[in-house]
């Protein structure tokens, strides 16, 4: 498998800026002087070749946003056909609205997504 830590930061930020958990991750990490590296899926698409390390970490039911707006927007037929790693990471690529943001790979090369202060507190400890 890849290794997820990120080469010269020692926090991966994956995900779009306007994003309001990604703000409050970015501005999280900026407070407590942690250097990271901020990949825009907008910009800069999705990193194929992570998904699958970010899915065996944390799994596609958790990386698939299956309560935001685009995840709704989608037809049924298409919210259907996601079972499992493969037709998720087909969905992921397509639709990089689709995935939780954001998704961190912290230096230890262990993965989160989503923002929660009192996690990134405590995976600062750990990756410390």
């Amino acid at each position: 498998m890849k290794n997820l830590a990120p080469p010269s930061a020692a926090v991966a930020v994956y995900g779009i800026p306007n994003c309001d958990s990604v703000k409050k991750a970015r501005t999280w990490l900026a407070n407590h002087a942690l250097d990271y590296h901020f990949h825009d899926f907008k910009k800069q698409g999705v990193p194929a070749d992570l998904l699958p390390g970010w899915l065996s970490a944390v799994g596609w039911q958790t990386l698939v946003n299956r309560k935001g707006t685009t995840w709704r927007k989608l037809d049924d037929a298409t919210r259907l056909a996601v079972v499992d790693d493969a037709s998720a990471t087909a969905l992921m690529l397509m639709q990089a609205s689709v995935i939780k943001r954001p998704v961190v790979v912290w230096g230890d090369g262990s993965v989160s997504v989503g923002f929660d202060a009192d996690s990134f507190a405590e995976r600062l400890r750990i990756c410390a």
